[in-house]
């Protein structure tokens, strides 16, 4: 449609001085002399045979030549010369000569600078591609006018551009990056049109040319194609958010070359990021993500909650609840992790029912990024301040050093005396197979021995739960694939001993038997299920242990009756020497795990706590503990640790063969008290006695016994034989396993 000739200032509001100006030429006065107009003398001419112009037109002028009679003659003639032209429009431009050419030309220029078809100039959209145009002119216009008309094509062609994606850009949709920045770019558009209509308001006047056209638009022209550029980019690639961003970042530094265009788009960046620096100050502030277009980096999951730390083995809450996504604006990559940390930390403390904020000033405002990097001052602020707050929250209103004891106290056994008593009274219920076993009655036992011993006057014993393994602590192992071991995969799952894959099928509650523990929010973020489970694998490896222990000290008290009676034959000599040796590997074994693994490595993490500044490096000292316990505890080296229960193995199949002896000393006392009673009471003492001797003697002699107690020593020697190279040749990369082959090897010297 053709723009009409009579142009109204009203269109083209004026410039905001707050809006960031295009820099132009100052254009002429209004008043000034219009000495340029002599070389349009050729059109008076030619308005002569075109006829007298309209009687609006003439009254126009006559009116203006009453206020001016001097001055705007020249301006009436040109102006009732458009509207002729206006008429008689269906002529080639080639037709005119060259200086009504130039008036043509220049009228529909001004027309093209604001995306307005002309007469002779028209603009035209690629098929297929709405953000691409083109500028297409009458050919037989003069070809001097064509080259200065195609110099100033590119400007009305990123206007076009510019203009599409701002009214494309500012749809619901679109982002808030986006909306700013064509917000932005509107106002700078708002600045350009007034500057279009001061030009035009020269061209009434008769001050302009195509040259003088040239000369106004050409500072612009690198504004704009550098604008284009970028809305091209954004609208092809369909940026939003932090990509947008990083695209007006990187083409800002591709113009460092030209001052004017690089300060030009250094703004457009700043304003386009004033509503991402706004989600951005609320989640550094108040740990709230107000996204409403996904357009931050990071990322919240709000289908992991906080129950599932306590809950599952593989819970990701505080690694996934809330995440870093892929767009992250450059002025901001530096310092994302701290981002994201403050923000969880602030939420932590939101889900305690604590509610607090950042403090905040007239210069912690995220209002900006600028090159002073305040605005990375103000996120340290934020993040220090929330650690801080966290940190404290969590070791002193939630007693996290408490709890930790509390841990080491039963789950890894520095508190003993409950576990003594336990033991004792459980002893039938936990000699069942784990799926005849009653849960219910083994916590009703162990409230009992926690209530009858010093551990009744600590409230963390409260928190104690009974919990049965379906298997064993060797096949629960393989079954953990994320506990880093230092063997490969292939080596931490071979085929089981035979007799270790005969006692799977046999295995009972001591087998099974596990502690759980309840932690509550927060310190479960300490403390996740994961952390929990290691605990539980070291609290399984030190109760079999003890039981071991248990059942070699009964067969030791078998070898100590026959002792009292002074029966040492060789079989029950080499017996009793066999399990003194089983019992020194236990104790040694035991000593091992916890006095030179728990015990130091609890001390180390404990001082370590009281220097850490955030709750990321409490969780780090507290994992790198679990990790070094289960690692030096032999968990995480199954050639090692198969080794061990092997032997431990056997030490139950030999206290299990020793007590068998136990029934036929009962059976003895019951046969001499039925021998006794038809003797008289003087005499029946003495009998009772000498029967006992000849029994006890002649189990002692016992063939069978004497193979079994041979059989295994046998076995027993040469896995510990076994064991001392591996331990040796491991040393070399596992340190902490020369303390443990020192009283290994000790002990094979000794037998």
């Amino acid at each position: 449609m053709m723009r009409t000739s009579n142009f109204s200032l009203s269109r083209y509001p004026s410039p905001d001085p707050d809006r960031p100006l295009l820099p132009h030429p100052p254009l002429p006065a209004t008043d000034a002399p219009a000495t340029h107009l002599s070389p349009l003398s050729p059109i008076l001419l030619f308005l002569i045979h075109l006829g007298p112009p309209p009687a609006a037109s003439l009254a126009a002028s006559t009116a203006s030549a009453a206020a001016a009679p001097t001055k705007l003659n020249q301006t009436v003639v040109v102006k009732s010369s458009m509207d002729s032209f206006s008429r008689g429009s269906d002529n080639v431009i080639g037709s005119y000569p060259v200086s009504v050419q130039e008036l043509l030309v220049i009228d529909d220029l001004l027309s093209a600078l604001v995306g307005i078809d002309g007469r002779y100039i028209s603009i035209k959209r690629v098929r297929g591609r709405a953000d691409h145009v083109i500028c297409q002119i009458d050919p037989s216009m003069d070809l001097a006018l064509q080259e200065l008309t195609q110099r100033i094509f590119p400007l009305c062609q990123n206007y076009v551009l510019i203009n599409y994606f701002v009214e494309s850009k500012s749809h619901f949709k679109s982002g808030l990056v986006n909306h700013a920045f064509a917000a932005a770019l509107r106002a700078l558009l708002l600045d350009y049109q007034a500057m279009v209509a001061q030009l035009e308001h020269q061209f009434r006047l008769g001050r302009l040319s195509v040259q003088a056209l040239w000369f106004f638009c050409q500072p612009m022209m690198g504004s704009f194609n550098a604008l284009s550029i970028v809305v091209e980019k954004a609208s092809s690639n369909n940026f939003c958010g932090a990509t947008t961003l990083n695209l007006l970042q990187s083409q800002a530094k591709a113009m460092a070359g030209d001052n004017a265009v690089r300060s030009l788009l250094e703004k457009m960046t700043q304003r386009a990021s004033s509503a991402y620096l706004a989600i951005l100050e609320r989640w550094v502030y108040e740990g709230v993500i107000d996204d409403p277009y996904g357009e931050f980096f990071i990322a919240e999951n709000k289908l992991l909650q906080k129950e599932s730390l306590t809950q599952d083995y593989d819970a990701k809450y505080w690694v996934q609840r809330y995440s870093l996504k892929d767009g992250i604006p450059s002025f901001l990559v530096s310092v994302a992790g701290i981002i994201l940390t403050t923000g969880k930390y602030l939420n932590v403390m939101r889900e305690c029912g604590h509610n607090v904020q950042v403090p905040l000033s007239d210069n912690s405002k995220l209002m900006s990024f600028e090159s002073n990097h305040h605005y990375l001052e103000c996120i340290k602020t934020a993040y220090d301040f929330a650690s801080s707050e966290l940190l404290n929250l969590i070791t002193h209103k939630y007693d996290l050093v408490g709890k930790l004891r509390a841990l080491k106290r039963y789950l890894l056994l520095d508190q003993g005396d409950y576990l003594v008593h336990f033991m004792d009274i459980s002893r039938d219920e936990l000699a069942k197979r784990p799926d005849e076993i009653s849960v219910e009655k083994l916590q009703s036992l162990l409230d009992l021995a926690l209530r009858s011993t010093a551990a009744a006057s600590d409230p963390c014993h409260e928190e104690l739960t009974c919990c049965m393994e379906r298997v064993p602590l060797l096949k629960r192992l393989t079954t953990l694939t994320d506990l880093d071991s230092t063997e490969s995969v292939e080596d931490n799952k071979p085929s089981l001993d035979p007799d270790i894959q005969s006692e799977l099928l046999n295995i009972t509650g001591v087998e099974t038997f596990c502690l759980g523990y309840k932690v509550p929010w927060p310190l479960s973020l300490i403390i996740p299920r994961k952390a929990l489970t290691k605990y539980q694998l070291i609290f399984r490896l030190l109760f079999h242990c003890k039981h071991v222990n248990r059942q070699l000290c009964m067969a030791w008290q078998v070898h100590q009756g026959f002792r009292a009676i002074n029966i040492l034959g060789k079989p029950i000599l080499r017996s009793s020497i066999l399990c003194r040796s089983m019992l020194k590997f236990i104790n040694s074994l035991l000593h091992y795990l916890t006095f030179e693994v728990l015990e130091p490595n609890w001390h180390s993490m404990h001082d370590r706590l009281q220097t850490a500044k955030s709750v990321d490096e409490v969780i780090q000292f507290h994992d790198y503990f679990l990790k070094k316990c289960l690692k030096e505890c032999l968990l995480l080296l199954p050639k090692v640790f198969k080794k061990i229960e092997k032997l431990k193995l056997i030490c139950l199949q030999y206290a299990a063969a020793i007590q068998l002896l136990v029934p036929s000393i009962y059976s003895i006392d019951a046969t001499a008290d039925v021998a006794t009673t038809s003797i008289g009471p003087g005499r029946s003492k003495h009998r009772r006695l000498r029967y006992q001797n000849q029994q006890l003697k002649s189990a002692a002699e016992n063939k069978l016994i004497c193979d079994s107690i041979m059989r295994f020593e046998k076995e027993f020697n040469e896995e510990l034989q076994s064991l001392a190279p591996i331990l040796s040749s491991s040393s070399q990369a596992e340190p902490y396993l020369t303390h443990l082959a020192q009283c290994i090897l000790g002990l094979g010297s000794d037998i």
